[in-house]
């Protein structure tokens, strides 16, 4: 078989804690996103647009439906014969199987699947950030510059550099320093958890950190500052296009109202880099002559009876008479009944609310959102306060 140049690891397994409701059943990458995708279309696309044919996608946790929308990873173009994507759980040996103990280990628990490709360089990814990128041309720095691994780098806001791996580079991009989420950062230059590395150099590097009892068998924390320890060559490859680590309720909402508006900083709809999703055929959205949407995101199957203002609504979600929903995101399946108010709220799949009950109130604002998880059904004439968290049915 032909030497590949490159192949993909995507770490997928995270439970999402800071997501409450929204993964308490299903994987963090698998989470609803901009009204027809879900967050782990955006690294297997940016792979199909990089030309890397081969990504092994590592779950863990809550792996059900992440797996059955990967499948045979057609809609990504990575349904190959020699390659294409593969769900990669924890490995089960002889002696039983073994969770996931770090990133580091995620992989090396997955050094069978390196060695069954021919490849020079694996890219590391990670499955819960919103972004469109072109890691060839990553790839192709890497290689120019001979290095052992290549960090891609975003500047962030001095003020939340301590929840990233913080680095300093001299002017050749040299990585001369790298300290995860540190308490007093020396830079705001944060990695984006996009590694490329020399597939002999991570294989050596994994296999000495699994040797080490004292290691949290993490890239950022063991891995990439070893590395430097050892004068091995590590340079930073800098991004400046929109970045967004959607790990919590606020930048998850945040990330999706950016897609409002006339020039929305990730654009979806570019033809020549294509976000690529799984989506069953639907009937065009309906909007009765008594409901409106107001710079709002609908799409397929969609059915609004009343007012839609600064919203985003997934596949098939109805929205009753004399309903308001605004500053809000409805996810896949949602019926909303008559009468209700939504404000600064985020409702999962497959919810039902029932008619008069009010989401959100006078306090609601981007940091205060109501969250109702999926499958939930809210009775006639029940209240969420703003902030509220709603796990079981009431």
């Amino acid at each position: 078989m032909k030497k590949k140049r490159c192949i993909a690891m995507l770490l997928a397994g995270g439970q999402g804690t800071r997501l409450y409701a929204l993964t308490s059943m299903v994987a963090k990458p698998a989470v609803s996103f901009g009204s027809k995708y879900r967050i782990i279309d955006f690294p297997l696309s940016n792979c199909t647009y990089s030309n890397i044919d081969t990504v092994g996608v590592l779950t863990q946790y809550q792996p059900l439906i992440l797996n059955e929308y990967i499948g045979t990873g057609e809609p990504w173009d990575l349904d190959r014969t020699y390659g294409g994507v593969h769900t990669l759980p924890p490995y089960q040996a002889k002696s039983g199987g073994e969770w996931y103990k770090g990133t580091a280990n995620a992989i090396y628990q997955n050094l069978h699947f390196l060695h069954a490709y021919d490849s020079e360089h694996v890219l590391i990814l990670s499955g819960d950030h919103i972004y469109k990128m072109d890691y060839s041309a990553m790839i192709t720095e890497h290689e120019h510059n001979n290095a052992d691994c290549t960090i891609a780098v975003i500047d962030v806001p001095k003020e939340e550099a301590n929840r990233f791996g913080i680095m300093d580079y001299d002017a050749d991009k040299r990585v001369t320093s790298f300290e995860e989420k540190p308490k007093k950062p020396k830079s705001n230059h944060a990695s984006m958890g996009v590694y490329v590395f020399k597939k002999d150099v991570l294989v050596r590097e994994l296999e000495a950190d699994e040797r080490d009892p004292a290691s949290a068998k993490d890239f950022g924390k063991n891995i990439i500052p070893n590395m430097l320890k050892s004068g091995m060559r590590l340079f930073a490859h800098e991004f400046s296009g929109y970045w967004k680590d959607v790990g919590t309720v606020t930048s998850l909402w945040e990330a999706n109202m950016d897609l409002l508006g006339e020039n929305p900083p990730v654009n979806l709809s570019d033809p020549n880099f294509k976000v690529y999703s799984r989506n069953r055929p639907l009937p065009p959205c309906f909007i009765d002559g008594g409901g409106s949407a107001e710079n709002s995101l609908l799409t397929a199957g969609c059915e609004i009876y009343g007012k839609v203002v600064n919203s985003i609504l997934s596949e098939g979600v109805y929205v009753g008479k004399g309903s308001v929903i605004e500053n809000s995101i409805i996810m896949r399946g949602t019926r909303i009944g008559n009468h209700v108010s939504v404000k600064f709220g985020i409702i999962d799949e497959y919810v039902s609310v029932e008619d008069k009950v009010k989401i959100g109130d006078a306090k609601s604002n981007k940091d205060n959102i109501a969250l109702i998880g999926r499958g939930i059904t809210v009775k006639k004439g029940g209240l969420i306060a703003a902030g509220e968290i709603v796990e079981e049915g009431r």
